[in-house]
């Protein structure tokens, strides 16, 4: 069961786009920014999950695949404890995480656009 959060990003096709134009050396540089940037997010939600034995902090997870990451966690109550029930309040860590990060992920990917025009003079 778990919980994956997803994010819709605009301008991703854009950014998508702009990678294919930048020679493997930025791509691999862009990269490793993303990669980092999940790790950043995936640790600050191990900061934020609270806490009774640690399972569900121990199956906090980021994944990277393509220009597409999954940030979630795989306890079978994640959910729950992100959203709440009607019996337990929420207490989100996942998109508190997510929304901490967002911003320098908005310039990740700003830079890399702006590094895949200079690239090919536009």
């Amino acid at each position: 069961m778990g919980v994956n959060v997803s994010i819709e990003i605009e301008g991703i096709e854009e950014f998508k786009a702009a990678m294919a134009k930048l020679d493997s050396g930025m791509q691999r540089h862009v990269f490793r920014q993303f990669v980092n940037w999940a790790e950043d997010v995936k640790a600050l939600a191990k900061r934020y999950v609270p806490v009774r034995t640690g399972y569900l902090r121990s199956t906090i997870f980021a994944v990277v695949s393509g220009w597409v990451a999954r940030i979630g966690a795989e306890a079978t109550y994640a959910m729950y404890v992100e959203f709440g029930t009607r019996y337990m309040r929420a207490q989100p860590y996942l998109y508190p995480a997510i929304r901490t990060y967002l911003r320098s992920l908005e310039a990740i990917i700003s830079e890399g656009i702006e590094a895949a025009k200079q690239e090919v003079g536009l």
